[in-house]
């Protein structure tokens, strides 16, 4: 019985990595009730005829806990970054003043609180089922690996316990990750 399976685990923790990094980035788009400027990297503006973040249109500050401040470059953007942010669901009305847009960041009610701690879960959910998913794909590629003879039933579980051992890393980052957040959107 030939021993040549090699499972790329680096390849695995990748894509885990990579579901772990989507999830921090979906949650510093929650609002918290509290200014960052990392909640408008989600937001893009249509900038010289391509879809451009914000922080490549202008510049982003944070001069108070309840204010984020755009100092936009180009005059003639000023419309458009408004626009976008008006239209990216972030619950958030623009004020103008000259090149310069002021987000003031409203205080969060109870029931916004709520919403945003499910709204918060779901997304660390779908992060969950994307690192079960590449899972998934390990073990199939073990499986067939032992199909085909070139695995031995003591090696297929010795693969199978370090990819689960993977999985549960990733699993417990992310429940780390959504307590954090949860605790974050809840505190007034």
């Amino acid at each position: 019985m030939a021993e040549d399976f090699i499972l790329d685990t680096d390849d695995l923790e990748r894509r885990m990595e990579g579901a772990f990094s989507s999830l921090r980035t979906e949650f510093a788009s929650l609002r918290t009730g509290r200014a960052s400027a990392s909640m408008l990297e989600p937001v893009m503006v249509d900038a010289y005829g391509s879809m451009t973040p914000i922080n490549q249109v202008g510049t982003v500050n944070v001069p108070e806990s309840r204010m984020v401040t755009i100092n936009v470059w180009d005059k003639a953007l000023v419309g458009k970054v408004e626009k976008a942010i008006r239209e990216s669901g972030l619950g958030i009305n623009p004020q103008l003043n000259g090149t310069i847009i002021m987000l003031p960041i409203p205080e969060l009610n109870e029931d916004r609180r709520t919403q945003l701690t499910k709204v918060a879960g779901q997304y660390a959910e779908h992060a969950r089922v994307s690192v079960r998913n590449v899972r998934r794909d390990g073990m199939d590629q073990i499986k067939k690996a032992k199909n085909d003879g070139a695995l031995s039933e003591d090696d297929q579980k010795i693969w199978e316990d370090e990819v689960q051992e993977i999985t549960k890393k990733f699993i417990s980052r992310i429940d780390d990750q959504l307590e954090t957040k949860q605790a974050e959107i809840m505190q007034v």
